[in-house]
């Protein structure tokens, strides 16, 4: 066996990798020594990107597709070893695999309450929070700027960094948005892209990108929420006054129901005990008493009341004693016509006997020519 034919059976010859983690970024090809036997495939994936990195030096970014390890395929590496094409020798070198997938629902939030100008409330703080993705556009800068040498890489090592980026462009773009706080609800589509825009200049430096960027709610303090609750309620009722005496009248009801109900109740209960008490004493060990007559009161005198007929109008209804005090002022004359329900018509006052004892107290008028 040449020499060769032992460095052939020695190394490995098909590199792949496949992904079982949804948070890892960046993997590096494991093998002892970093040795890849020269004419090795390299598999790369849709969704991935491998970065070949020969004695620290970035040599190649392979897309997807299907690669012979050789120094005619790898100009970059021919240059660095001076290679020539008959060379067949191992080389060592190392092969990180990037993950070019869009990594979502991803959280961020305000740690800290965010101070506006509202034109409306004036100073107010706002808290806010949502989600976004991330995805590497450029898998060689990623790879220089932020991985390093790190053998995995995952989501969690850098996913700090990156909320603080988009909280503090969050922060400058609401405070300088001029956007009252009842219509950012409405504006959260416009804000998200503004947000993303600022964002996306500065994660561009680490070869990522932002393609999705969500607000997802921005609230106010507790207490400003309740007194925002109360002033809508306000608004809801309309004119205060009305509303205030509606409900006392609907608290007057409902006091008058439970007092009704209540009073019915006793009631029922006494009547139900003097009903026992009266049977009780008519009832005795020799059967029931006769009944004795009794006698029922007179029912109470009917009082009239009563209209005056003066100049073409009607006036009333007057008591009695309030009729025997005009016929006393003498604004009930004798002539006056009067009536009362059940009576046919109008009368002179005279001519009602209940009337006319009204005008015996003083003497009439003498008679004309007398």
């Amino acid at each position: 066996m040449g020499i060769f034919d032992f460095l052939s059976g020695e190394f490995i010859d098909v590199i792949h990798w496949t992904n079982d983690r949804r948070d890892t970024m960046v993997w590096r090809f494991e093998r002892e020594g970093h040795a890849i036997k020269y004419g090795a495939k390299l598999t790369v994936r849709e969704g991935q990107a491998a970065v070949f990195v020969h004695e620290g030096q970035l040599a190649d970014v392979f897309p997807p597709g299907l690669y012979m390890l050789e120094t005619n395929n790898m100009p970059i590496l021919t240059t660095l070893q001076h290679w020539d094409h008959g060379f067949r020798s191992p080389f060592k070198s190392e092969i990180y695999f990037v993950d070019t997938t869009r990594f979502g629902n991803l959280k961020w939030g305000t740690k800290n309450p965010i101070i506006c100008r509202d034109p409306e409330f004036g100073p107010v703080r706002l808290r806010a929070f949502g989600t976004y993705t991330v995805k590497v556009a450029d898998p060689a800068l990623f790879l220089t700027e932020i991985v390093g040498t790190d053998g995995e890489f995952t989501m969690d090592e850098i996913s700090f960094q990156i909320r603080n980026i988009i909280v503090q462009a969050f922060s400058r773009i609401i405070a300088g948005s001029g956007i009252p706080v009842l219509d950012m609800a409405a504006n959260t589509d416009g804000l998200g892209t503004l947000v993303a825009t600022e964002i996306s200049k500065v994660v561009a430096d680490y070869g990522l990108t932002i393609p999705e960027f969500y607000i997802e709610n921005i609230s106010l303090p507790e207490a400003v929420e309740k007194a925002l609750d109360k002033r809508t309620s306000m608004g809801i009722v309309g004119d205060l006054d009305s509303y205030m005496k509606f409900n006392a009248a609907e608290a007057m009801g409902s006091e008058n129901s439970a007092m009704g109900a209540s009073m019915g109740a006793g009631l029922g209960a006494g009547m139900g005990a003097g009903m026992g008490m009266g049977m009780a004493t008519q009832s005795g060990p020799w059967g029931a008493r006769p009944a004795a007559a009794s006698t029922a009161p007179p029912p109470p005198p009917v009082e009239h009341v009563w209209h005056i007929a003066e100049n073409g109008a009607t006036k009333g209804p007057y008591s009695r004693a309030e009729m025997g005090q005009m016929a006393a002022r003498g604004t009930l004359k004798r002539e006056s016509y009067v009536w009362t329900p059940g009576q046919d018509g109008w009368l002179r006052a005279e001519e009602v006997r209940e009337l006319a004892q009204l005008f015996t107290i003083a003497p009439p008028p003498p008679p004309p020519g007398a």
